[in-house]
């Protein structure tokens, strides 16, 4: 999701790295990447060219400050900062303030009107609207209004039947008189939400526009809201202006955000039309329509993440009470394969992988492509299903014999079995680090920007990572846990002792702002000696080599 207008934030971004002020070339050059990506995504060419020209007004010129007083005192910041700040306050302002509320009536039945083009995913998020009012104590009716696509009716009922939601509908009947018999069932039914699925079009026509205006004549709903398939682009704000124009619409659903949409309808359609997006539509499932919070997607386009959103899923599908148990068993290490499987199955219930790792502030710092593979979790689960009760609760107990057991039981190999189970057993240790590492989050790539950002706006990390906020405010301010130590405990070796990695690998760590220098015990004595030796053993070798050769 919005994958092309990240791409040309994080290379502007690129361009500020190690300077010290901000001048006009850089902001020329930064925002020409910007622009391009902007257009690439499908962005309203005068959207992008007055926010550019915003962003170039706060930053040419600028002072920089590279130490600013923030919620927690004085901080160290860069002109990589505050060119970020500028560009996230713009963003936020094109797609804000947003408004997720919904009109309520009063002595009466409340109305919601959904219309749009055929194929964006209306009566999908109808049911979707229908599970929100049901969680909130209200009695929704659905009624089926879309006489004009086969199966419309048939898709409704079933999802009403899903949700135990009456749908209504009586053949013969126009789409105005439907709605209007509907409203009048709905009152004597005692049903306080009454929500409209209208017929769409493959585009905006004249019978449809007029079909619509009678029906909103006939019932005066309280919300209007227009629902946009994000994947048609500019097309879906030149939809909106003009059903705006026709119904004077109340908000926005945007759909099918999690697919190949490129995201410019996003930024586009509360600039053009001065109506808020109330909520985006993620996939099929009737759980999935989320409010709309441009702080969120300015953080993620940035490549920051939204944690709070995050957060917000995960109340959302997770017994608070059970998680806590659950953290403190794995975070002291002593958790089983049970345990490890239902965290699993906790995860895929907030929704698919790439899209929840999206959210989370080390998706930024991924190389460009980067594909996460859903279907590696079932792999997993299949595998600790074919073990016994006694494998799972212990694992170490399985020997070559029943890896060969697991991996046909399972349809993997045995190469993946014992793989997982070195993965397990590398999982306890590190989790069990974790619980004794206060403040170790703050060592996640993206969290130090993040908390950053949020200092030069006059914000803390209290309301990203609630309790947790402390001690990662602590250790990005110097204190909390160093990476060698940690990495010298998980492996049993000595204190301060940590890997060398790849010389690739340790410069790319380094940019990225999270990794030390390696930490060696080995003295300068030692060092010489070890290298002696191994000169003496290559001479030895050699020697050998010659001798046979004379035989």
């Amino acid at each position: 999701m919005l994958e092309t207008v990240a791409k040309g934030f994080k290379a502007a971004r690129a361009r500020f790295k190690g300077r010290t002020e901000i001048t006009a070339e850089v902001v020329d050059d930064a925002l020409r990447d910007i622009r391009v990506s902007l257009l690439e995504a499908d962005v309203a060419f005068d959207v992008v060219k007055r926010f550019v020209a915003r962003v170039r007004e706060k930053a040419v010129g600028l002072e920089v400050e590279t130490r600013v007083k923030g919620a927690r005192g004085r901080i160290e910041v860069t002109a990589q900062d505050h060119f970020v700040k500028i560009c996230h306050d713009e963003l936020e302002a094109l797609m804000g303030p947003v408004d997720t509320s919904l009109k309520v009536r009063h002595g009466g039945p409340t109305g919601v009107m959904m219309v749009g083009l055929q194929g964006s995913g209306k009566t999908t998020t109808v049911g979707k609207l229908a599970r929100r009012y049901l969680a909130e104590g209200r009695r929704p009716l659905l009624v089926a209004a879309d006489i004009q696509r086969p199966a419309a009716v048939e898709q409704l009922r079933i999802l009403g039947g899903q949700l135990g939601v009456p749908v209504f509908h009586e053949a013969g009947l126009t789409p105005p008189q439907l709605c209007r018999k509907a409203l009048e069932v709905a009152g004597r039914e005692k049903r306080d939400v009454v929500i409209y699925d209208t017929a769409g079009r493959l585009a905006v026509d004249e019978p449809l526009m007029a079909e619509l205006e009678e029906i909103q004549r006939e019932t005066r709903p309280d919300n209007v809201l227009l629902v946009c398939d994000a994947m048609i682009g500019q097309d879906a704000v030149k939809t909106a202006a003009e059903f705006d124009r026709r119904l004077q619409l109340d908000g926005f659903v945007l759909t099918k955000l999690d697919g190949d949409a490129r995201g410019g309808a996003a930024l586009s359609i509360k600039e053009v039309t001065g109506k808020p997006i109330k909520f985006l539509g993620m996939g099929e499932a009737l759980d999935r329509l989320e409010e709309f919070r441009p702080e969120g997607l300015a953080s993620r386009i940035l490549g920051f993440g939204d944690v709070v959103g995050l957060m917000q899923d995960f109340e959302k599908h997770v017994d608070q009470e059970k998680a806590e148990e659950d953290a403190k068993k794995i975070l002291s290490g002593d958790f089983t394969l049970d345990d490890f499987v239902a965290q699993i199955q906790m995860i895929r219930k907030m929704g698919p992988l790439g899209e929840l790792m999206e959210k989370f502030p080390i998706f930024g710092e991924l190389p460009a492509g980067f594909q996460f593979d859903d279907a590696h979790l079932g792999r997993i689960v299949a595998m600790v299903g074919s073990m016994t009760a006694a494998e799972r609760q212990r694992p170490d107990v399985v020997t070559d014999g029943r890896v060969k057991r697991i991996a046909r039981g399972s349809g993997r190999t045995e190469k993946e079995v014992r793989e997982l189970l070195k993965h397990y057993q590398t999982m306890r240790a590190v989790m069990k680090t974790m619980g004794s590492a206060p403040g170790l989050l703050s060592r996640l790539p993206g969290i130090k920007q993040l908390a950053q950002l949020r200092q030069l706006q006059g914000k803390g990390m209290g309301d990203v990572l609630g309790a947790d906020a402390a001690g990662v405010e602590a250790a990005l301010g110097g204190g909390g846990v160093d990476p060698a130590q940690v990495a010298g405990q998980l492996q049993g070796l000595p204190k301060g002792y940590q890997p060398r990695m790849p010389a690739g690998a340790m410069a790319r760590a380094r940019l990225m702002g999270y990794a030390q220098e390696p930490v060696t015990l080995e003295s300068a004595g030692d060092r010489d000696r070890r290298k002696k030796k191994r000169k003496q053993e290559r001479q030895a070798r050699k020697a050998a080599r010659k001798r046979s050769k004379r035989r």
